[in-house]
This record gives structure tokens, C-alpha cells and sequence, in this order.
């Protein structure tokens, strides 16, 4: 019965039928309420006619049904579609009809009641109705263009980057004229959440420059948004980081809703006066291709648009390229430079040494170089250098690119101990699973290291033990520490340090120890940073519960640039200090240290496009050690001067296997 009446009920030149299916299509598509969703609608008369309809927030229940007359000066508001098909729509509704009059109530109002309410209300309102039309349509347009328009990048959030043709809006119109209603209804919801899915896409995509350094992945990275949500909770509490997560999928879904819902308003006022639309259409289709064939710019900005198209065409090559290097990524884990080499030739020069490596979190060049931060981290890198060598012992510098950046640091302690580049989670997954020899276990497969990991960011099953060829690991909970967590880190690194020495470097035994030590102090968001207190006094750690109480808090830092600066690179200097003063403190004639940075700090903190470029230090007593290395023209003490040389952080492993006596016996894939 709907249907026969919406058939019937088709209004004067430009209008289109208006059908109860149409109507609860109709009336969703209104992002501030369903009275205001319709568009103005031509009379068979020769002026307009309006039906009031009152805001959601205004209607008081109705117990009844009663016509209330339009009021005259309501003639030029204009009438929205969807009122008109609500009315008739209720007109059928079964709580409307013979036997349904108990379904009334005034806390539950009859559709043809709260329409007749809210007619009533636009007939005492109409500069208020009108008003709140345009404004809502206004916004629609907005909405719609902005996401067509809107860039992925922050520094590109520019008013040129808006004031452009979009050539999507152009062929969307001329297609939404040619459809017949339904098809046009529905193909303008999709298109509107295709394109706020894009526009989600986008705010991903400027996030993840910002804190990654790189474009969201849509096939990769989603794993990563559970690990964002960890990092709040370690950093702000957990009930900041549900709040934050209920908060993104809301606005998620709240983007894609109201942009489809603008874009089928838009669509119902585009067929309201096909004539005038197509005239339209053809006239902004005819500038954007003069604009397009001339290279018109506006500040710089060509002002023809096809971002949307570039933009789709991109995500599918992504993901193209993505399942295509998966495949080739997958043989290059098979060969190997020394994955046939024998035991026996792996390393020789090393034998007897005590070997640990040590990655310092988020340590970049920028702490090295930046204005802000320098000054302190290189006087501390000198003091720390001349510290070492009244000690008996020296070093050499240089720099390693490394292959993630601003976080994700489990990327650049693969690459850098697997001689492969691990740029992403799949490619860290493949390289986990396979047999391709770690620079750890290289010490492992000679039989002639004992290995252990000491892991304080650790706080779940760490499989990867296996392919770094460790034979114990201490994760966050097997340390003994009872003191306080630094925002994300479970404890400062001069406690992991020192049980490292207490657990297993003190201890007696038949070989020598290659440990792998991961160190977490100077992870983001740098507040409280802890201090280093004597080394006698550390005790279980307790000692740290008044300097983190008296620490700056996570939420002062994180959002100021400056802060975040002096911040990170006092946690850079506590690092080196803790992790050198150890040295000083418990190396040994036959100990030999490699430590270097996983990756540079977030941009906020590193600077727009700055480098990938990360220290690495060789520290030994014996000189044999380093004199093995000095065709790498590293620089002398632990700061890399600016010109030192700088390798692909995947290209260390083979590097260092070489210059130790490592025999090449290559592995085909």
C-alpha cells in the first residue's frame, strides 16, 4: 500500500515520485535531524509552499492526531522532501490505522502527529526553518567538498588545498542526473561512504607520517592500532585509552554516516531542477578540463582536482605492491650471505669475548644534531667517552639508516641483527618464521657463546627468542623489580642493567656470554624520565618511586613540541650514562659492546623530513678489537661526527660478520 500511494503521488516539472521506501531513506539522510532532511520541492503552483517541521529537541510528545493549518508566512520556506513523504508514508502506517489507537501515547507520538507537530512549528517559524535548511545544506556542501579535496598530509592543511575544482563532484553530478531515483539514492550513500572512508584514511595517513614516518598501510597496519592503544594506556591509563578507543570508532563511524548522508542531500537538491543542474554540470566540467589542458594553479595548486581518483588509484597499487613484495621478500629470507658457513667460521676474532648488544630507544641523529637537544647529549657523550677511557676503554662511531621510524622499534632490531631490510609487519613476520641466520645466533650456532636476552619492554610470550638464538630471555616480570613504571617503560635502565649483571654477567662459567639487551628509558612520551641513582642503592627498585612521583606527567609533555624536545633528550642522556657507566663499572678486558639507536624519535620531537640516520658505537677494551674495523673510517669516542660514513642499517650484519673473520658460504634461495 505504500508503495501504490508514493506511486501515485508525483508532483509538478522537476519532481521526482516520492515513495514510503524513499522515506526512511530520505530521512536518514540528515545529519541534524530528520525534519530538515528534505530539499526545497516545486509546487504545480507558481509559488512554494512549506511544511513546518520542528527540531527533534523541540517536539513535545502528541497524544493525538490533528492537522494544524499552515500559517501564510510559512509560502517561502522551503519544503523538504522527506516531510512530505513522512506524511505520506504515516498516512499508511499501522499505528494510524483502525485497531491501533492504543499505540498512541504522549511518550509515544503517531508519525502523522509528530509530523502535523512539527508543520505546525515551520508555520510559526519560517525564517528559523529556512535558516536551518541552508545552514544544513551549506554544511553538506562543505563536507563533501572538503573531503574530496582534503590532503594527507598535515603540513599540507592549507586554504589553497580547498579552494579547488574537484573533477569527482563534477562526473558525480552528471551521474546522480541521470539515474532514476532508487539507483540514485543508493549509488549517493555509497559514494558518500566510500569517500569518508577515504577521508578516514587520510587522517590515518597523517598520523601515522607524523608518529611513523610513513603512509598508513590498509593491509599491513591495523595490528598497529592495538599497539596504539597499549601505548595509551602504558602512557595515560587505561581508562584514558578505552575512553580513546571507543572515541575513534564512534568518529570513524560517525565520518562515514554523515558524509553519505550529506551526499544523498546533495543529490535530492541536485534533481530538484534538472534543467538548471545540468547546465550546471556542464559548465563546471568544461572549466575543470580549460584548468586541467592549461596547469591553472592557485598558490601553487593546480585548481583542478582528481585527488579522489589519485588517491584510489594509489591504495590499490599499495595494496598490489604489498602482496607482490610479500612473495619476493619471502626468497630473499631464503639466501643468505653466511647460511652455510660452518660453526667453526663464523667469527674467530671474536672468540673469549664477552659480546653485547644494546639498543638504545628512539636514539637518532637529531639528538645529536638538533639545537635543542645537542648541547646536552653531545657534552654528555663527551664526558661519558673520557669516563670510558680512563677506564681502558675506546670506541668508534658512525651512523646506520635505519628502516623504521618514530616507533615500531622490533622493525629496526630485525633488520640490524638480520642483515635484511624489515621495513613493515609482514616482512618482520616472514623474517621471524624463517631460518635466515640473526647476527645473535650466529654466536649461538658456533657453540662457543652461552646467550641470553634481557628484555624489559617484554611483558607477554616472546616467541622471537628462537630466531635470535637466545637460550634464556627476562622479560618485565623476571628482573625482581618492585619500583614504579615510567609512563610506557617498566623500569629505568640502570635497574635492567644492573640485574643483567646480578642475573647472568657476574655469574661463573665455562664460555664467554653474547647478550642482547634491549633498553627503554628513552621511549616516548619521555615523562617522568627516571635519574641515575648509586648503583649499591638500587636494591628492587623501590628507590624510584620519589623520582617518579616527582617526574613531569605524561600529559604535560606529550603535546608540546619544546617540552617534548629538552625532554627526550635528557631520557637519551640518562641512557648512555646508565649503559656506559655499567661498562666502566663491570666490563672486563675481553668485553665488547655494540650499541645504537632502533630508530629517530617522532617528528614532533626529530623535525619534518628529517633523516632515518641513527648512532652506532663499537666499544672494547682490546684494541685488536677495533682495529678490525678501521677501514670503516668510524669516527673516534662515542659521538659520530656529521661526515661519518652512513650505511643501510640491513647492511651492518654482513659488515660486521666480515670484518671478525666470518667465512662466506652463501645459501641459495
Amino acid at each position: 500500500m505504500e508503495a501504490e500511494a508514493a506511486a501515485g503521488a508525483e508532483g509538478a516539472e522537476g519532481r521526482e515520485p516520492v515513495g514510503a521506501e524513499e522515506t526512511a531513506t530520505a530521512a536518514a539522510a540528515e545529519p541534524v535531524g530528520a525534519e530538515e532532511a528534505g530539499v526545497p520541492e516545486k509546487s504545480a503552483g507558481d509559488g512554494e509552499t512549506a511544511a513546518g517541521e520542528e527540531p527533534a529537541e523541540s517536539a513535545p510528545g502528541v497524544g493525538s492526531v490533528e492537522e494544524v493549518p499552515e500559517s501564510p508566512a510559512a509560502a517561502d520556506t522551503p519544503v523538504p522532501d522527506t516531510e512530505v513523504a513522512v506524511e505520506r508514508s504515516a498516512a499508511d502506517s499501522p499505528s494510524e490505522q483502525p485497531g491501533h489507537a492504543d499505540d498512541e501515547s504522549p511518550e509515544h507520538p503517531s508519525l502523522k502527529a509528530r509530523v502535523a507537530y512539527v508543520r505546525a512549528w515551520r508555520g510559526r517559524h519560517p525564517g528559523v526553518a529556512r535558516g536551518v535548511w541552508w545552514a544544513v545544506t551549506l554544511l553538506s556542501l562543505v563536507l563533501v567538498i572538503g573531503a574530496l579535496l582534503l590532503p594527507n598530509r598535515m603540513a599540507a592543511l592549507q586554504v589553497n588545498r580547498f579552494v579547488r575544482l574537484p573533477g569527482e563532484a563534477i562526473i558525480g553530478a552528471a551521474v546522480m542526473l541521470a539515474l532514476p531515483r532508487r539507483p540514485r539514492i543508493a549509488l549517493a550513500a555509497l559514494g558518500g561512504a566510500v569517500l569518508g572512508a577515504l577521508t578516514v584514511l587520510n587522517l590515518l595517513d597523517i598520523g601515522f607520517m607524523e608518529y611513523l614516518g610513513r603512509d598508513f598501510n590498509l593491509v599491513l597496519d591495523w595490528g598497529l592500532l592495538n599497539d596504539a592503544q597499549s601505548y595509551l594506556a602504558d602512557t595515560l591509563g587505561g581508562t584514558t585509552a578505552v575512553a580513546a578507543a571507543i572515541g575513534v570508532v564512534l568518529l570513524v563511524v560517525l565520518v562515514i554516516t554523515v558524509t553519505a548522508l550529506a551526499t544523498v542531500r546533495l543529490s535530492n537538491i541536485l534533481v530538484r531542477d534538472t534543467r538548471m543542474a545540468t547546465r550546471g554540470t556542464l559548465i563546471a566540467g568544461t572549466a575543470w578540463i580549460t584548468c586541467s589542458v592549461l596547469g591553472f594553479q592557485y598558490a601553487g595548486i593546480p585548481v583542478a582536482s582528481d585527488r579522489v581518483a589519485n588517491r584510489l588509484q594509489s591504495e590499490a597499487r599499495q595494496v598490489r605492491d604489498t602482496i607482490r613484495d610479500e612473495a619476493a621478500f619471502g626468497k630473499e629470507t631464503r639466501s643468505d650471505t653466511f647460511g652455510n658457513t660452518p660453526a667453526d667460521q663464523l667469527v674467530p676474532d671474536l672468540r673469549g669475548k664477552d659480546m653485547i648488544f644494546t639498543f638504545i630507544e628512539s636514539y637518532g641523529r637529531s639528538a645529536i644534531e638538533d639545537p635543542i637537544m645537542a648541547p646536552g647529549v653531545d657534552a654528555t657523550l663527551q664526558a661519558r667517552t673520557e669516563a670510558l677511557a680512563k677506564a681502558g676503554f675506546h670506541a668508534k662511531s658512525g651512523w646506520l639508516t635505519s628502516a623504521t621510524y618514530g616507533g615500531s622499534s622490533w622493525l629496526g632490531h630485525s633488520t640490524t641483527l638480520s642483515g635484511l631490510w624489515v621495513d613493515n609487519q609482514q616482512r618482520y613476520r616472514t623474517v621471524m618464521a624463517s631460518d635466515h641466520l640473526s647476527l645473535t645466533k650466529v654466536f649461538k650456532k658456533t657453540g662457543a657463546w652461552d646467550t641470553v636476552g634481557v628484555m624489559p619492554g617484554v611483558q607477554k610470550g616472546w616467541p622471537e627468542a628462537k630466531y635470535y638464538g637466545l637460550d634464556k630471555v627476562y622479560n618485565a616480570f623476571q628482573m625482581g623489580y618492585q619500583g614504579p613504571k615510567f609512563s610506557w617503560s617498566t623500569m629505568p635502565d640502570q635497574y635492567a642493567l644492573e640485574a643483567f649483571q646480578q642475573l647472568e654477567h657476574s655469574k661463573e662459567r665455562d664460555k664467554p656470554l653474547m647478550s642482547e639487551i634491549i633498553l627503554t628509558s628513552s621511549h616516548q612520551p619521555w615523562a617522568p624520565i627516571p635519574k641515575m641513582v648509586g648503583w649499591d642503592e638500587l636494591g628492587d627498585g623501590s628507590i624510584f618511586n620519589g623520582i617518579e612521583a616527582a617526574g613531569n606527567k605524561a600529559s604535560d609533555v606529550i603535546a608540546d613540541s619544546t617540552k617534548s624536545k629538552e625532554e627526550y633528550g635528557k631520557s637519551i642522556q640518562y641512557s648512555v650514562t646508565a649503559l656506559t657507566e655499567w661498562l666502566e663499572r663491570y666490563g672486563s678486558d675481553d668485553t665488547v659492546l655494540v650499541f645504537l639507536g632502533d630508530h629517530q624519535p617522532i617528528s614532533r620531537v626529530s623535525g619534518q623530513n628529517a633523516s632515518r640516520d641513527v648512532p652506532i658505537s663499537i666499544v672494547a677494551k682490546d684494541p685488536k678489537v677495533l682495529d678490525k674495523i678501521a677501514s670503516w673510517n668510524w669516527t673516534d669516542g662515542l659521538r659520530p661526527a656529521h661526515n661519518a660514513p652512513v650505511w643501510k642499517m640491513s647492511s651492518f650484519r654482513d659488515r660486521f660478520l666480515t670484518a671478525y673473520g666470518s667465512t662466506k658460504h652463501p645459501k641459495k634461495g
